[in-house]
């Protein structure tokens, strides 16, 4: 268990899992610079992140912002939307009647990910949520603003255990002070942070290599 100081935040499991460089250039380094696609999201999750909405429609509450936080991860975070589906065998909710089931809803500007950054994120924020609900949580959804479709992800033994070896790396990590070193993939190019990460050096000469080989009169 972690203490409150130490939560890291949650949306950096996302960060972590596309390139812990990015993560750590952001989260150790306290360095940031927008692009069009970050620009673009950030103004999603402005209109998503409002905490004054609260509402009931049929056998749905939604609630937008809510915080959250796992102790046992060690991170803490916002909703996109937190949905509590009227259900017999689900949590009760102090000013509700009846049982709810809790589905989290992560909002995303772009389409589906070659990666699973998107579903870790999801199954972080599940995680954290059923630690203060006492309860599980089975499954989310990702809605992608291009296709304004929903799309679902089940939080799979597999998926748990990923974002709780994540979670623990970055603690790790952060901990230490300690940046990763450049590891150039095709990831580099939609990287909002390329011009603070410069990959290209990944190609760049060892200091220590050259002073020998120019001391031995080699070619370089």
């Amino acid at each position: 268990m972690y203490n409150e100081d130490d939560y890291l935040q949650l949306s950096g499991i996302q960060h972590y899992c596309f390139c812990p460089r990015q993560w750590a250039i952001i989260e150790i380094e306290q360095q940031w610079q927008d692009n069009y696609h970050t620009t673009v999201g950030e103004l999603m999750h402005k209109r998503v992140h409002d905490e004054t909405v609260f509402e009931k429609r049929g056998g749905v509450i939604t609630a937008r912002g809510l915080r959250i936080s796992s102790a046992s991860l060690g991170i803490s975070g916002q909703c996109d939307a937190v949905e509590f589906c009227e259900s017999p065998g689900g949590i009760t909710l102090k000013k509700y009647d009846g049982c709810w089931n809790i589905v989290p809803v992560e909002y995303k500007k772009g389409a589906p990910k070659a990666g699973h950054e998107d579903e870790v994120q999801l199954c972080a924020q599940a995680i954290c949520l059923e630690e203060m609900y006492l309860t599980e949580i089975p499954n989310g959804f990702l809605y992608y603003g291009e296709t304004k479709h929903r799309t679902p992800v089940a939080f799979t033994a597999e998926l748990r255990n990923e974002v709780k070896k994540l979670c623990a790396d970055m603690h790790c990590l952060y901990k230490k002070g300690y940046t990763p070193k450049v590891r150039k993939t095709p990831k580099c190019k939609s990287c909002s942070l390329a011009g603070l990460c410069l990959p290209e050096l990944e190609k760049s000469h060892d200091v220590s290599k050259y002073i020998k080989s120019v001391l031995r009169g080699d070619d370089f």
